[in-house]
């Protein structure tokens, strides 16, 4: 498999294409930033956007979102971590309104995940504090004390929590973080599933096949060609990767964010690009 950088040098075309996409992508809020936005104080923005980050699995980004919408209405703000903790019937009830049935692998461990996240911030107290006074790798470390962050290495939803907690707005909250240090070193770009396509349909994967590597070549992968595109902020080709062939209302939500493939800059380059 080429390099990152030389398969940008020989597709430049197609990587002058996706810089545009990741300029029109990566103002837009995925579903846990959306539903984070409506606390009132950073408290309830950091631990909402926890709580969204543990539950992001087998759904699609609408989906999460209506999920977090409907639990945000149920338990708005600090109703997350103080306590009494609602009942897990409770939770469950709102899961099942969202989807419409119980047929979701996390379905049985929500309840678990939503008490967890309410554990970690009543434990952590100030939690913005929290954040400015870690750094990326002591903020990854503590993530794996809330129920499905996971325990192990790569980590990849604790990864995703740093940086949508301390990316750059508004792909992020923009959370100050590690003690006024001015190198750190951060955790694994988010590996979602529209990243993926994109790293096997169109990147460089594509020939050799991406589904056939180890977890660690697909996160290095990920990692190299997003700092290759983009090197003052590869978090915003991370971010914008997530929305390319996502499922939609309707459709690609790709396609309708952008009211029609012909509008994409990745149209002559993409399989599943349709004319209007």
């Amino acid at each position: 498999m080429v390099s990152s950088k030389r398969f940008l040098q020989d597709e430049a075309a197609l990587g002058a294409a996706l810089r545009l996409f990741v300029n029109r992508f990566e103002n837009l809020d995925d579903p846990v930033l959306q539903v984070a936005a409506k606390a009132k104080t950073d408290n309830g923005k950091i631990a909402w956007t926890l709580l969204g980050t543990a539950l992001f699995q087998d759904r699609d980004c609408g989906e999460i979102s209506k999920l977090l919408a409907a639990l945000y209405k149920k338990f708005p703000e600090e109703k997350l971590w103080t306590l009494p903790v609602p009942k897990g019937g409770e939770i469950e009830e709102c899961v099942e309104s969202a989807f419409g049935n119980r047929d979701w692998s996390l379905f049985q461990s929500v309840a678990g995940i939503f008490w967890s996240v309410g554990f970690f911030a009543r434990r952590h107290g100030d939690l913005k504090a929290w954040l400015a006074g870690s750094t990326p790798e002591e903020l990854w470390r503590d993530l794996g004390e809330i129920y499905f962050m996971g325990k192990h290495s790569p980590r990849p939803k604790a990864c995703a929590a740093i940086y949508r907690l301390c990316g750059q707005k508004p792909a992020g909250l923009g959370f100050p973080v590690g003690r006024g240090l001015k190198r750190l070193r951060w955790p694994d770009l988010p590996l979602t599933m529209g990243a993926r396509r994109f790293l096997s349909i169109l990147g460089p994967a594509r020939e050799d096949g991406f589904a056939g590597l180890e977890p660690q070549r697909k996160q290095k992968l990920m990692n190299e060609f997003c700092l290759a595109l983009v090197p003052e902020n590869p978090y915003a080709v991370a971010h914008s990767l997530q929305f390319f062939l996502e499922q939609g209302e309707e459709t690609f939500l790709c396609r309708e964010c952008q009211a029609g493939c012909a509008n994409c800059a990745l149209y002559e380059f993409c399989d599943y690009g349709v004319q209007a």
